[in-house]
């Protein structure tokens, strides 16, 4: 089993590689993680050859053009036309290597704005998705479709995974285009680095459910080895565990050991409410499955970004 990892370097690669170092590898296993560095894989050329070189069996699909709120409004073409351009190249070329099992990587920002909670695997397609990163969103849809037809057409086991809200050593950073818990990180460093007051954008109210990129990596095994089915799987804290963004800025406050004034910029935009996930079908497979509780996990990401500040991307 040879597993091609792209995206390798990013938060949930570098995850996933720590996992797998630290003896959740199996024997037989090999695994490259590849980096934008290795190949641009929004070139159907580029990604062809490194396959050629590689010749996986299994890939995990992380590579993606990514970013934060603010960014996705601004860029909505440019975050559909790159993700396209990666999605069909990657599924397309591990079709024509004969790659056995692909598992990709969706996001819950995909799901429809109007709907019901929590939302399920099954909802994805039902309407729009948020207006303010709709290139983003439907460019991962679009993963399932391909997913759906190559089974149909070729009896393909390409699947995709639905993670919530990831953090995590490796992170990006950067305060304008990073993505909420990283952003506020930084800013918190920052602050206490200059005895400054926490600006935190937005009003603090929204609801979202974290993932430690430790426990999704272990998730991400798993699924690689264990499920079977083409339909995707949401990867997610349950319900019960959702926080609002006040109680995540409480948690980075406290990771941070940072004491001055906390200020909410309400003219800034909140993003959607809530995305409440269901993570019912990851429990029906995986019942006692053990999260790292969130201020453990927080705890840990403030001490690595404090400890690799010069080198973590900001």
């Amino acid at each position: 089993m040879r597993v091609l990892v792209t995206g390798g370097s990013g938060l949930v690669g570098r995850a996933i590689e720590r996992v797998v170092k630290e003896g959740e590898g199996r024997e037989g296993e090999e695994w490259i993680f590849l980096s934008s560095k290795d190949a641009n894989l929004m070139s159907a050329e580029e990604t062809r050859s490194v396959f050629q070189k590689h010749r996986p069996t299994h890939v995990i699909h992380l590579a993606a053009m990514v970013g934060g709120l603010f960014r996705n409004m601004r860029q909505n073409l440019d975050f559909w036309r790159n993700n396209v351009f990666i999605n069909d190249n990657v599924l397309q070329t591990a079709h024509e290597f004969g790659v056995v099992k692909v598992v990709s990587c969706l996001s819950t920002c995909i799901f429809p704005d109007k709907t019901t909670y929590p939302i399920d695997e099954t909802m994805i397609h039902n309407g729009p998705p948020h207006e303010s990163n709709f290139g983003y969103a439907y460019a991962k849809r679009m993963i399932d479709v391909h997913n759906r037809a190559c089974c149909q057409q070729y009896g393909r086991r390409y699947t995709a995974v639905i993670p919530t809200n990831v953090f995590g050593p490796h992170d990006n950073f950067n305060i304008e285009d990073g993505h909420v818990l990283p952003g506020l990180i930084h800013k918190t460093y920052m602050a206490k680095k200059e005895g400054k007051a926490l600006q935190v954008w937005g009003s603090g109210r929204p609801l979202r459910q974290f993932i430690y990129s430790l426990d999704l990596a272990r998730l991400f095994l798993w699924v690689l080895r264990d499920y079977d089915e083409v339909e995707p799987i949401i990867l997610s804290v349950g319900e019960e565990d959702e926080l609002s963004i006040k109680d995540a800025v409480n948690a980075v406050v406290e990771g941070m050991e940072f004491k001055g004034d906390v200020i909410y910029d309400t003219s800034k935009a909140d993003g959607q409410f809530k995305k409440t996930a269901s993570n019912a079908k990851l429990r029906k497979y995986l019942p006692d499955f053990k999260f790292t509780p969130f201020k453990a996990a927080m705890k840990e990401t403030c001490d690595w970004f404090e400890a690799n500040y010069d080198i973590a991307r900001k």
